[in-house]
């Protein structure tokens, strides 16, 4: 069996544009349901694919931070490029961490990071959790357990810098979240066992716009995209972005 690998999307929905962040060892996937429902609502979003995601594990080691953000970037102007002038970004965990960078970077209208890690994990906390990922993609190829324990025990040798610098990046941006204006909207899940969820505090304390708030979803997990409350997160983010000074 083949995966279906995800590959980035534009929605295209208005003048009022969206660009749209995945999390680490995630893709496109995450954010599509919400894409869609702000097309819908006349917005055009658009959401890239980090280098080494949504591919096999084994590319995934080999880029880091500096390639995503050169994505991130990429896509920013890309929406640019298509002649929208006011643009908001909406981020899932690591994609929340650069929707804050982009907020101290470049103009943007407004920003919702959501579930974003502000304090560095252990690095064995997130070496496992590439593991589990890892080993989830090779199931879904279709392969049989041996073949997985095989594959594993050879991805396993792989030199990790990726994790060191990732958290280098949370670091980077904590220490910049005071720098940024722009109105935004906090989103954090309750059931997040990936991320400290007092980042969702730090963030909404430091950022400097008068417009901001911040929300807790009782009932989701760290995926806040795609858990139980995702029909009330879109509503919640539309009516935060219908709110922007376009």
């Amino acid at each position: 069996m083949n995966v279906k690998l995800p590959k980035p999307f534009t929605f295209e929905g208005g003048d009022r544009a969206v660009l749209m962040l995945h999390g680490f060892t995630g893709n496109s996937a995450d954010v599509r349901m919400m894409g869609r429902y702000l097309e819908k609502r006349g917005y055009t979003c658009h959401a890239p694919q980090y280098k080494g995601h949504g591919v096999p594990p084994e590319e995934l080691v080999h880029t880091g931070p500096e390639d995503w953000w050169k994505d991130v970037m990429g896509a920013y102007q890309f929406l640019k490029g298509k002649g929208h002038e006011s643009i908001a970004v909406v981020g899932l965990s690591l994609g929340g961490v650069f929707s804050l960078k982009l907020g101290y970077t470049v103009p943007v209208k407004g920003i919702v990071p959501m579930c974003a890690p502000m304090y560095i994990k252990s690095e064995e906390i997130m070496y496992q959790g590439v593991l589990e990922y890892a080993k989830e993609w090779k199931r879904r190829e279709g392969k049989d357990p041996e073949q997985v324990e095989k594959e594993m025990k050879e991805f396993e040798k792989s030199p990790m810098g990726t994790l060191k610098a990732l958290q280098g990046l949370i670091a980077e941006v904590r220490d910049n979240v005071d720098m940024i204006y722009s109105p935004t909207f906090v989103v954090q899940a309750r059931h997040d066992n990936m991320i400290n969820t007092d980042s969702a505090n730090i963030i909404y304390n430091e950022v400097e716009s008068e417009g901001k708030k911040i929300k807790w979803y009782e009932e989701s997990g760290h995926v806040i995209t795609l858990d139980k409350e995702r029909d009330q997160l879109h509503e919640d983010v539309y009516e935060f972005l219908e709110g922007l000074d376009w």
